[in-house]
Formats: structure tokens, C-alpha cells, sequence
């Protein structure tokens, strides 16, 4: 996920699954490991006011038993969780990648074919679960992990069912939460891309026991499609604002998480300050936030700041915090 770890040898490596079968890729990945963050960025983070870190993890840190995956990514991440404390942070141990590759992105440790929806692969989801669950479930770990998500951004077309998806995050939940301690741990499920509100007789199902430990994860950007790459900057604020109704209906359900936003969208900003959609512009003085990042003007900084704002409004009055 980071593309400056993707150079020299490994400039033609697609994922991690191809990193980590190159000769070298055990030294460049603790070098990378050691130095992608330290403790100084997280307690940067936390002097702004941020009080949560999700931490990505690939299931292979776990269990990598037939495949090309190298482990030992799970010192790094109980090291950023001992800083994370002292920090008075709280973590949220993100499986991000699990058997098969759930999405087919390189976000999954392997680009490519979806099989995560053969059984044994979700039964080997499960058991990398429960691994992490008895680990970062016990109480020892209560005052700082408030959150397992079970699977990132699993697809809901191709070889994935929905059914299947919500059907196996059940299977999951329960499995997770036969094995922890912290009854508070909340058990979190990506919402598989069709939205939070399609969780919630799921949720219903699960949280009989009124403690909602049953969260969902929702991913809310607006530059991946058609229709959200045709909107001008005021628009794309508007459609964030439309966001609040479906938090908050699923909110009431479960604990509802915005587990990934961005500041981008496919904009230019013309010199008075108006915006038109799309990644180039040819008025003189129009800057396209396609631009290089240290490049851009007050402009479309203030444009960006003003679609983040909006976000966070709706995110603090609709979703829920830790």
C-alpha cells in the first residue's frame, strides 16, 4: 500500500504477494516496516485531537502456510499499539487482506482472482480470526484495541455473493466472540460496498444482547465514479451532507464507522473561485486538484477544506466515534 516500498527489484511487483516471492523482500520489508511510522507520527496525530488509529494487517501475518508471504508484520503492529497507548490512543486491528483475496486489489495482498468465497478460504478467514481475537481480545489489550474488523472491502459481484458475504460475517462474529475477553471489543464488518443500511436486520440478528459489539465499517469517497467525477466542488459538499440520513438510520442499529474518507475529488478551481469537474482545465490560472499535491494554491485549498469540513459534520453528528 505504500508505492515507495515498490522500487529497484521491486518496481514490477503488483502486491504483496509478488513482493514477497523476489529474492531480498525479507530485508527491504523490515526496512520498510521500521521506518514507514514511528512513535513520533503517532504522537503527532494524537496532538491534533485524532484519538483512533485503524491499522491495516494481512491475515498471511498469522498464518501464511502456502503461500510466498513473509511474516513478522505483527511486531510492528503490537509496537504501534504500545505507542498508541502511551499516546492515549485507542487501535482497531484491521484484517485487511484474507485467503483468496476478498476484492482482487492489491489492498488485499493479491491482485487478481476473488476466491475468498471458496469454504475453505472463509473457514481459514475464520481461524487467522479467532487467532487475532485471543490475542487482541484479551483484557490485557482492552484499554487501548476497541476494534476487529473481520475482512476489508470485500467485493459484492464476480465470485462474491452478498449472501454469502453477510452469511460468513455471522458465522465470523460469533466465532470472534466465543474466543475474546474485552466484551467490549467491537467486531466490525466492512459493509461489502452496499452500504452501511444493509447491515442492519443482520445487526438485529447479532446484538440481542444490547451491547452492539456488531459494527459496520462504511468507505465513503466520491471519485470513482461517473457520476461523482461530473459534480462541481459545491455538489460533491451537498452529496456529503446527503451521507448523514444512512448513518444515522444505521447508527441507531449498530455502531456505524467511517473507516476510510478522503479530501479528493476530480475538481478544478478557476481564478474567481468557481470549480468545474474534471482533472484539467485550460483558463488561465485554473488549477485541477489533479495537480502535484505541494503545488496546490489557497484555492483549492480552501475548496478541499471546505469538502473535509463537511465530512467531519456529518461524520461526528451521524457516525459513530470511539
Amino acid at each position: 500500500m505504500d508505492s515507495d516500498a515498490f522500487t529497484g527489484d521491486f518496481a514490477n511487483a503488483a502486491d504483496q504477494y509478488t513482493f514477497d516471492s523476489i529474492s531480498g523482500a525479507s530485508s527491504a520489508l523490515q526496512q520498510h516496516w521500521s521506518t514507514y511510522y514511528t512513535e513520533s507520527d503517532i504522537q503527532a496525530l494524537a496532538a491534533t485531537g485524532l484519538n483512533a488509529l485503524r491499522i491495516p494487517i494481512g491475515y498471511w501475518a498469522y498464518n501464511n502456510t502456502g503461500t510466498p508471504y513473509l511474516t513478522g508484520a505483527d511486531a510492528y503492529l503490537d509496537q504501534a499499539i504500545t505507542w498508541a497507548r502511551a499516546a492515549g490512543m485507542y487501535v482497531w486491528v484491521d484484517c485487511h487482506g484474507s485467503p483468496g483475496s476478498q476484492n482482487g486489489f492489491d489492498n488485499s495482498g493479491h491482485a487478481g482472482s476473488v476466491d475468498w468465497q471458496t469454504d475453505a478460504n472463509l473457514a481459514a478467514s475464520i481461524a487467522v480470526l479467532e487467532t487475532m481475537a485471543k490475542k487482541y481480545g484479551a483484557m490485557e489489550y482492552a484499554d487501548v484495541v476497541v476494534g476487529l474488523e473481520m475482512t476489508n472491502e470485500p467485493i459484492s459481484y464476480g465470485n462474491n455473493q452478498f449472501s454469502v458475504t453477510q452469511s460468513w460475517a455471522q458465522k465470523a462474529y460469533s466465532s470472534v466472540k466465543a474466543v475474546i475477553e474485552n466484551p467490549s471489543l467491537v467486531v466490525v464488518m466492512h459493509d461489502a460496498f452496499q452500504g452501511a443500511t444493509a447491515w442492519t436486520n443482520v445487526a438485529s440478528t447479532l446484538i440481542g444482547d444490547g451491547k452492539k459489539t456488531f459494527g459496520i465499517d462504511t468507505h465513503l469517497y466520491q471519485l470513482y465514479t461517473d457520476a461523482d467525477n461530473a459534480l462541481t466542488q459545491a455538489e460533491h459538499i451537498t452529496e456529503a451532507c446527503n451521507w448523514a440520513t444512512d448513518l444515522a438510520l444505521a447508527n441507531a442499529v449498530m455502531p456505524t464507522y467511517v473507516g476510510e474518507f478522503s479530501a479528493a475529488t476530480n475538481v478544478c478551481v478557476n481564478p474567481d473561485g468557481t470549480t468545474t469537474a474534471g482533472t484539467t482545465c485550460a483558463v488561465t490560472g485554473c488549477q485541477c486538484q489533479s495537480a502535484d499535491f505541494d503545488d496546490l494554491n489557497a484555492a483549492m485549498v480552501k475548496q478541499m477544506r471546505m469538502f473535509v469540513e463537511a465530512q467531519l459534520d456529518v461524520f461526528e453528528g451521524s457516525a459513530r466515534k470511539f
